[in-house]
C-alpha cells in the first residue's frame, strides 16, 4: 500500500490527539465522583463541592495546566435530552428598533407598513427590513423614509435627501448592530446565571438566538432573565469611608442578632408545640421585645444564618466568622491597617455568597442603619486579578433624585468607540451624547469630581470610573484598565442603550433531569447492546480474523469519534447516540464490500495476497461513491437542522469520514502486515462461504410486477395522506407540549377531559412510554410568549385531581413535569420551509452527483426515482400506522432527519449497485444489457443484505432500549431501511434500464426517420 508511513502517522497522531481530548473528560468525571462520595447523597452539598472546585486557581487545582472550570469546557459536552436543562430560541424584535429608531413616530404610513411587514413575515423567510420597505412602497409610493428617520440620532446617517433605499440600508446596519449588542447582553446574563457549560449561539436567521443552559431548575426565572431589556444607567455614588461605618455597625448587629437565634434555638428545644406556635419567631420581634411573631421572617433568617453555624473549620477562623457574620461573607474593602479604601467599592464577596450578603443588607433592622439614599449593587465581571473569577465587588450607589430613577440613562448615548491611550497600551471608550445627556453630564461630572460614576447595566456595574473633570459637550471617555475585547463589549454595551431591542421566546424546551437520566440509561444499554450484536456477527460471517480486523476498525472508529465530538466541543444528544449507532451499523459496509470483492477475486483463482490487492482497489469506488452521497445528506441535514436534529447530523457526518478512514486505511494496514508475516488468512467459513454467490434472480424481466406492488403501496399511502393525513408534530404547527409522569397509571381521556375544564378546549392527550406517563399538547395562547407561566399554572390545576394531596405547584413543575415544549407560530412555518429545502436539496444533490459520477441522466433519474418511492412509502405507512401504534408517530424535525437518513441509506445502496453496473457494462460490452444488470444485481446481494440486516438489527436494538423519546424517529429509519434495500434492487435499476431503452428506442426510430 503506498503512503503507508503517513497513514500510521496520521493514525498515531489522530490516537494521540482523542487521548488527549478524551482525558478532560476522564477527569471531570473523577472530580464529580469525588463530590458525590463526599455529599454522601446530600444534592446541595455536592453542588457547593463542585463550585468550591471551580472557583480554585491553577495553582490549587490544575490537570495539564488547566482550571477545573476550563477542564468542564473541554470534556464531552452532554446535550439537554441526556442531562436535563432548557433550551431557548429567542427572537429579537427588529419591528421595535425600527420604531425606536424613528422615535416612535405616529406617522399613520409608517405604522401601517410596519403591520403589513409583521403580517407577511409569517409566511416568509425574507428579513423584516426588507418586507416594511416593500409594504411601505405599497401604501405610498411617493412617501419618503427619510422624513420618518431623519432624527437626531440618525442625523450623521439620514437626511431630508436620502432615498428610501438608503434608509432601509441605514436600518439594516443599525438594526444587525442592535441584535449584536442584543447577543452580547445576552450572553453577559447567562455567564452569571450560574450553570455549568452554557451555549449561546446566534442562528442563520435574522434575530434568533440559541441559548441552552444544562441543568436548570427554575425555568420561569431563565425566561424573564433572557426577555428582559436591557437598561443602561449612570449613577453617583458614595465613597467607602462614607460607608464602611456602616457596615461595621450592621456587622455588630448581626452578630448579636445571632446570639439571640441560638438562645431561641435552645428554648426552642426546650418547648411544648402549642408553646412553639406563641414564640418570638422574627429578628425584629427579638429587637423590639414583642409579643407578636412572623414565623416566616424566623425560618429566612435561620437558613441565612446557617451556613454560618455549621462551619466545618475549626479553630480562631470559624469564631471569627460568627462574631462577624457580615465580613464573613462580605470582605471590606480596606487596607492592611484596616483604612478604608478609596472609590465606590465597599466589600468583595464569592459568587455563591452574594446573595446571603443581600439578603443580610435587605433586613429591615439592618436596612434602617444606612442613609435612605444608599444602594448596593454587584460589579458585572469578576474583580481584576482575581484568577478563579470568582471574587464580585459591591459597590456603594447615591440615588440624587425624587423618583428613585438615575439622573442619565442609556437613551442619551448617541455613539461609542473603543480607542487607545497615548502610548496605545490600555484600551478605553469614547462616548457622545445628544444635547440634554451633555448638559446633564456636565452637570452629574462637575458635582462628582474626584469621585466615581457608576455605569449600571442591567442592575450590575460594569464600570465606575473616577471624575477627574467637568466634562461639557456630551464627550467623555472611560477608562478602567479595559483589555480591547472588554473594551469593544462596553462601547457594545453603551450603544445598545439607545435602541430597546426587546428579545421574545418562540422556541421552548425544558427537558426534566430524571428524564435525562432515563435518556442516558437508555442510550448507552441501546449502544453496548448494539455494539456487541455487530461485533459478534462480523466474526461469524468472516470468520475469526478477517472479522476481528473489521472489529479492531470498529472499535478505533468508535474512540476517533468520541475524540473528534470531544476537540471540536460537539453537543452530544440522544439523537446523537442514535447516529454513532447508525454509523456502527453503516461503518461495517465499507468491510462488507472489501469482503466480498476479496471473496469473488479468491474465487476467480487469484492468489491471497493478489486477492486482498485487488479487493481493496476494485471496492474502493463503491466505497468513496456510498460514504460521499451519504455525506452530502448529513451535511445538508446539519446546515437545515437545529438543536438535538443537528447533534444527529454532527455525530453521522464524524462517523462517516472516521468509519471510512478505519474501515478502509486501517484494516489495510493490519493486512499488509498480516500477509508480510505469512499469516493465513480466510474470508469465509463453511456456512458463508457461498452463501448468495450463485443466484440468477431475473430481476429485470419481473420489473413490471415490482412497479405494481410499488404502486399499489404509493396509492394505497395516498389515499391515507387524502383521508386521514398526517399527525404534525408543534415543529410544524406551533403549540405547547408537556410529558407529564403521574405516580400511577391515568387514563388519556380522563386527563384532556380535566384540562379543557381549565383551557377551554381539550387538549390532545397520548400515552408517552408508560401507561403512567402522557404527552400533553395544547394550543392554548401560543401567540403569547409572555404565557407561559399562565398555561403551567393551568396545567397544574387541571390536573390536581390525579396527584397526591399536598402536592404543591412548585414540586408539581419538578418532579411530575418530565419535560416541555413552546413553539410558536413563526418559528413553526420556518421549520417547515426549512425541512421541504432540506428534502429538496438533498434529492437536486444525488442526482447531481450521480449524473457527474456516472455521466448518464438515467442513473440520476433512477436514483432519485427510489428515492421519491422510498420517501412516498414512509410517509403513506406514518399516515396509515398513526393512532394504531402504540407510540408517537409525529411528523416533526426528527422525522424529517429520518427521512433524510433513509435518504442517504437509499442512495448508498443504489449507489453501490450502480458502480457494479458501471464496471459490469464495460467487461460485457457484447451482452444484452438486461442480462448485464441483472449480473451487477446478482453480485451485490450479499453485500446488499448483510449491511441492510446489520443496519436493521442496530436499528431494532435501539428500537427496543433506546427509550420512547426517538422511538419514533428509529420506526421511521427501520422502515425506511426495508424500503430502500427494495428500491435499490427493484426500482432503481429497473427505471434505468427503461429510460436508457426508450432513449435508444427514439433513437433509432429518428435515425429511421432521417434515412
Amino acid at each position: 500500500m503506498q503512503n503507508k508511513g503517513a497513514i500510521l502517522f496520521l493514525a498515531i497522531a489522530l490516537a494521540l490527539v482523542t487521548i488527549y481530548q478524551l482525558s478532560f473528560t476522564v477527569a471531570s468525571y473523577t472530580v464529580k465522583q469525588h463530590a458525590k462520595e463526599y455529599a454522601e447523597g446530600d444534592l446541595v452539598k455536592e453542588v457547593n463541592y463542585l463550585d468550591s472546585i471551580s472557583s480554585l486557581p491553577q495553582e490549587e487545582w490544575s490537570y495539564l495546566g488547566n482550571t477545573y472550570k476550563e477542564v468542564q469546557g473541554k470534556e464531552i459536552n452532554l446535550g439537554l435530552d441526556l442531562k436535563g436543562g432548557m433550551n431557548v430560541i429567542l427572537e429579537v424584535s427588529v419591528e421595535e428598533i425600527t420604531r425606536a429608531l424613528s422615535n416612535y413616530n405616529t406617522d399613520e404610513t409608517f405604522n401601517q407598513a410596519l403591520a403589513m411587514a409583521r403580517q407577511k413575515q409569517r409566511e416568509s423567510q425574507r428579513n423584516f427590513i426588507e418586507l416594511f420597505g416593500e409594504s411601505f412602497e405599497e401604501l405610498d409610493p411617493n412617501a419618503s423614509l427619510a422624513a420618518i428617520f431623519g432624527t437626531m440620532e440618525l442625523r450623521d446617517k439620514v437626511n431630508f435627501n436620502s432615498t428610501n433605499e438608503e434608509v432601509l440600508d441605514v436600518l439594516r446596519e443599525e438594526s444587525n448592530s442592535a441584535i449584536d449588542n442584543a447577543f452580547n447582553i445576552l450572553r453577559s446574563r447567562i455567564d452569571r446565571f450560574g450553570v455549568t457549560q452554557p451555549n449561546i449561539s446566534r442562528l442563520e436567521a435574522t434575530g434568533r438566538i440559541l441559548v441552552e443552559l444544562p441543568g436548570v431548575k427554575d425555568p420561569q426565572r431563565v425566561r424573564e432573565l433572557l426577555q428582559g431589556t436591557a437598561k443602561l444607567e449612570f449613577w453617583e455614588t458614595y465613597e467607602n469611608s462614607e460607608v464602611i461605618g456602616y457596615l461595621m455597625e450592621a456587622n455588630n448587629i448581626l452578630a448579636s442578632l445571632k446570639e439571640d437565634m441560638k438562645t431561641l434555638e435552645s428554648s426552642e428545644k426546650a418547648d411544648t408545640a402549642a408553646t412553639e406556635e406563641n414564640e418570638v419567631s422574627s429578628v425584629e420581634d427579638l429587637i423590639s421585645q414583642e409579643a407578636e411573631q412572623d414565623t416566616t421572617a424566623e425560618e429566612t433568617l435561620l437558613e441565612m444564618l446557617s451556613d454560618t453555624t455549621e462551619m466545618e473549620e475549626a479553630g480562631s477562623r470559624a469564631e471569627w466568622n460568627t462574631q462577624n457574620p457580615l465580613f464573613a461573607v462580605l470582605s471590606p474593602s480596606v487596607t492592611r491597617e484596616g483604612q478604608p479604601l478609596p472609590r465606590s467599592v465597599v466589600g468583595y464577596s464569592h459568587f455563591s455568597d452574594t446573595a446571603e450578603v443581600m439578603n443580610y443588607l435587605n433586613m429591615e433592622q439592618i436596612r434602617s442603619l444606612f442613609p435612605r439614599d444608599v444602594r448596593f449593587y454587584w460589579s458585572a465581571d469578576p474583580m481584576r486579578g482575581d484568577e478563579s473569577e470568582s471574587i464580585y465587588e459591591m459597590h456603594a450607589i447615591k440615588v440624587t433624585t425624587r423618583d428613585g430613577r438615575p439622573p442619565l440613562d442609556g437613551d442619551v448615548i448617541t455613539s461609542a468607540r473603543v480607542s487607545y491611550g497615548q502610548t496605545g497600551s490600555s484600551a478605553k471608550v469614547d462616548m457622545s451624547m445628544n444635547a440634554e445627556g451633555s448638559r446633564v453630564w456636565a452637570r452629574l461630572t462637575g458635582s462628582n469630581i474626584g469621585r466615581c460614576i457608576a455605569v449600571v447595566l442591567d442592575g450590575y456595574v460594569r464600570s465606575a470610573p473616577t471624575v477627574s473633570t467637568e466634562i461639557k459637550g456630551g464627550s467623555s471617555e472611560i477608562t478602567g484598565d479595559f483589555t480591547i475585547e472588554e473594551a469593544e463589549d462596553l462601547a457594545n454595551i453603551l450603544k445598545s442603550g439607545k435602541l430597546p431591542a426587546p428579545a421574545r421566546i418562540i422556541n421552548d424546551t425544558v427537558v426534566g433531569p430524571s428524564l435525562g437520566k432515563e435518556a442516558i440509561n437508555s442510550g448507552l444499554k441501546s449502544f453496548a447492546i448494539a455494539f456487541m450484536v455487530v461485533l459478534l456477527y462480523m466474526l461469524f460471517y468472516y470468520t475469526r480474523r478477517a472479522g476481528l480486523v473489521a472489529d479492531i476498525a470498529l472499535l478505533v472508529n468508535m474512540f476517533f469519534i468520541a475524540g473528534i465530538l470531544a476537540s471540536l466541543g460537539a453537543v452530544l444528544t440522544l439523537p446523537g447516540i442514535a447516529g454513532i449507532i447508525l454509523t456502527i451499523g453503516m461503518s461495517v459496509d465499507a468491510n462488507v464490500l472489501i469482503y466480498e470483492r476479496i471473496k469473488e477475486e479468491l474465487r476467480a483463482g487469484k492468489g491471497v495476497k493478489l486477492a486482498v490487492a485487488d479487493g481493496y482497489k476494485n471496492a474502493t469506488s463503491a466505497i468513496i461513491d456510498a460514504n460521499l452521497t451519504t455525506l452530502l445528506t448529513g451535511i445538508v441535514l446539519y446546515v437545515f437542522g437545529t438543536g438535538p436534529i443537528k447533534g444527529f447530523a454532527t455525530t453521522l457526518v464524524i462517523g462517516i469520514v472516521s468509519s471510512f478512514f478505519t474501515a478502509y486505511f486501517i484494516t489495510r494496514i493490519i493486512y499488509d502486515t498480516y500477509l508480510k508475516h505469512n499469516v493465513r488468512l480466510t474470508f469465509a467459513n463453511s456456512v458463508t462461504e457461498n452463501a448468495f454467490s450463485n443466484l440468477k434472480i431475473d430481476f429485470i424481466n419481473k420489473r413490471k410486477l415490482f412497479y405494481v406492488i410499488s404502486v399499489l403501496v404509493i396509492l394505497g399511502g395516498i389515499a391515507s395522506l387524502t383521508i386521514k393525513g398526517l399527525n404534525p408534530g408543534i415543529d410544524f404547527t406551533g403549540g405547547r407540549s408537556y410529558v407529564i409522569r403521574f405516580d400511577q397509571p391515568v387514563s388519556t381521556v380522563e386527563v384532556a377531559d380535566y384540562l379543557g375544564e381549565v383551557y377551554g378546549q381539550n387538549p390532545l392527550v397520548v400515552v408517552y412510554g408508560n401507561e403512567n406517563q402522557v404527552k400533553i399538547t395544547t394550543k392554548y395562547k401560543v401567540d403569547e410568549p409572555d404565557a407561559e407561566e399562565e398555561v403551567e399554572t393551568l396545567l397544574y390545576q387541571g390536573l390536581q385531581p390525579l396527584l397526591p394531596e399536598g402536592v404543591d405547584q412548585e414540586t408539581f413543575l419538578e418532579d411530575y413535569r418530565q419535560s416541555s415544549q413552546t413553539v410558536g407560530p413563526t418559528i413553526a412555518f420556518d421549520i417547515m420551509i426549512k425541512a421541504l429545502y432540506a428534502v429538496g436539496l438533498s434529492l437536486l444533490i444525488i442526482f447531481l452527483y450521480i449524473l457527474v459520477r456516472f455521466r448518464t441522466w438515467q442513473f440520476g433519474l433512477g436514483a432519485v426515482a427510489a428515492l421519491i418511492h422510498d420517501v412516498l412509502i414512509v410517509l403513506g405507512l406514518f399516515s396509515i400506522l398513526y393512532g394504531i401504534l402504540p407510540f408517537s408517530l409525529e411528523i416533526d424535525q426528527a422525522f424529517i432527519a429520518a427521512i433524510l437518513t433513509v435518504v442517504g441509506y437509499s442512495i448508498n445502496d443504489t449507489v453501490v449497485v450502480f458502480d457494479r453496473i458501471r464496471e459490469y457494462l464495460g467487461l460485457y460490452r457484447k451482452r444484452e444489457r438486461a442480462e448485464v444488470l441483472n449480473l451487477a444485481l446478482n453480485s451485490t446481494i450479499s453485500r446488499t443484505l448483510n449491511t441492510s440486516l446489520t443496519t436493521f438489527v442496530v436499528l431494532l436494538t435501539i428500537f427496543i432500549f433506546g427509550g420512547e423519546v426517538i422511538r419514533g424517529f428509529i420506526f421511521a429509519l427501520l422502515v425506511g431501511i426495508i424500503i430502500g434495500t427494495y428500491s435499490s434492487l427493484f426500482v432503481a435499476t429497473p427505471v434505468v434500464f427503461d429510460t436508457i431503452k426508450k432513449a435508444e428506442t427514439g433513437k433509432v426510430l429518428k435515425e429511421k426517420k432521417s434515412s
